[in-house]
């Protein structure tokens, strides 16, 4: 004996005559190619994020001289220390805006991949903090003239 199911209760398929039908071709490769966009993404960032990069500046220090200077030691770590390089350090006043700024021109340099430099920067009002902005190896002709 066995007992019927009420009909229209369960479906048994979405396709004709309650057949299940697979996904259709395209929609199978529109999802193939978005997964693979999203880990290219991943990737991407990964890379970007982890990668070793060719200079690095870090803030060490940095003291109030006046009302509207600031002394800031930083080190410069390249990869290859006989390119020139350009860090851009700046001071920041209590409210966060930035009130001064410098470009400092890192010479060719054979002995180490590493250097600490000291600068002033000038502000427009009293300063609270400074850090290194960047660092870059591509120097404006500007400050290679010097």
């Amino acid at each position: 004996m066995t007992n019927a199911l009420p009909a229209g209760r369960y479906p048994s398929g979405s396709g004709p005559n309650g057949i299940r039908q697979a996904p259709k071709r395209a929609t199978k490769i529109a999802l193939v190619a978005l997964v693979l966009l999203v880990g290219l993404g991943v990737a991407y960032y990964a890379y970007s994020k982890f990668s070793v990069k060719p200079i690095e500046g870090s803030q060490l220090s940095f003291d109030i001289v006046d009302d509207s200077t600031m002394s800031i030691r930083f080190s410069v770590t390249r990869q290859d220390p006989e390119q020139p390089a350009v860090c851009i350090v700046r001071v920041r006043s209590r409210d966060g805006s930035e009130t001064g700024r410098r470009e400092v021109y890192i010479p060719p340099e054979s002995r180490s991949t590493a250097v600490e430099l000291t600068t002033e920067v000038t502000t427009s009002a009293a300063p609270a903090v400074g850090d290194v902005y960047g660092c870059s190896l591509d120097v404006p002709e500007y400050l290679r003239a010097r």
